[in-house]
Order: C-alpha cells, then structure tokens, then sequence
C-alpha cells in the first residue's frame, strides 16, 4: 500500500479553514444595528408576533387590556461584582401566556371560591384547607398547605404542565397567583438549588 504524504499542507490547511469559517459572518452589522443583536434575514410584518415574543389575549371575564398573572417587578441593577440575582435565577417562576394564562387565571378562581367560606368563618387550619382544595379535583399529592403567620399558605400543582396556584387566605382576603413552574426544576416547589 502506497501513503501520500502532504508535507507542511495538511497542518497549515486546518487553521486556515477555521479562521475562515469564523470570518464569514464579519462585517454584516448594519448602521443603527445594536453589537450583538439578532438581525433576520427576513423582514417580519407588523402585528405577528415572533416566537421569542409570549402574546396575551383577553380571558373570559377579563376586561380588553389583559393584566399580568404575577406584578411585574423593575428589574434591581446590581452592583459590580454582585451576582445574586444571576445566580438565583432558577427561582423566579415563569409567567403564563396565552391560553395556559386564561387556565391560570380560571385557577385562581376556582381556588379563591373553594377557600371563602373557610376565611369567612375564620377557619385558619391549614388541613382543612387542603381538604377544600383538594375537593376541587387537585390531586392530594399536588395539594401542600402550611401555617404562614396568622393566615395558611398553600400551593397546588393545578396541571403538569406545570400549571401553579400558589397563595395566602388571610383573615381580609384570599390571594393568589398563578405561575408556569421555574426553570431546570420539575413541580411548583420553589428548587433549592439551580446550575
């Protein structure tokens, strides 16, 4: 058997090539275009929405301008060097959108007539809230409820999805949220830890 050898070619060829293909896509920033930012190569028309962009759309009973499911909190800037919010990411929950926000929204109704009764009587026992919300069709497993100060807690697993109701009946009213589950962690319980 014969053995071609390409002296110096074949060392120098490698290098070369990558140099190349990281190359191609130098210089096609745009003036106006923001450093690093993602430009289509096709234009999108107006009024659709691109995936990246969650849409909302009135649920049934809501007014015309949809609310969101959880406040919307102004983004902190942290100091340099402080990587709190960086590296506790993975317990802000996701919000929900679309029809998965209508279903959440119909959640907390559901959940907020199911426990009325118990707050109107003054019944703070956190078994016997979890027995109202696990009436509603909650599997027991999903249902968690706890003493949380002068009120109960609980927090429901409405949907694998995950689809969460979480919240406080307090002695003037019930609230609660719905929220989609957090990242790199499965269920609605608050992960204890992320990567």
């Amino acid at each position: 058997m014969r053995v071609i050898k390409l002296a110096g070619f074949g060392r120098g060829m490698v290098p070369l090539a990558v140099v190349a293909a990281l190359a191609t896509g130098c210089g096609t920033q745009r003036a106006g275009d923001v450093a690093g930012a993602y430009r289509s190569p096709h234009p999108v028309p107006s009024g659709i929405s691109t995936p990246g962009t969650p849409t909302n759309f009135p649920c049934p009973g809501e007014t015309p301008t949809p609310t969101p499911t959880r406040p919307t909190v102004a983004p902190v800037t942290p100091a340099p060097g402080d990587h709190y919010a960086e590296n506790n990411g993975f317990k802000v929950p996701f919000d929900l959108y679309g029809r998965q926000r209508c279903e959440g929204l119909a959640a907390v109704s559901r959940v907020r007539n199911a426990l009325e009764p118990l707050r109107k009587r003054g019944d703070f026992v956190p078994e016997d809230t979890r027995k109202a919300l696990v009436g509603l069709g909650y599997p027991e497993g999903k249902v968690r409820s706890y003493q949380d100060g002068t009120g109960v807690g609980f927090l429901v697993e409405a949907d694998p999805s995950p689809l969460c109701v979480e919240g406080t009946m307090l002695r003037d009213a019930t609230r609660a949220d719905a929220f989609g589950g957090y990242p790199d962690h499965d269920g609605c319980e608050v992960p204890s830890g992320g990567h």
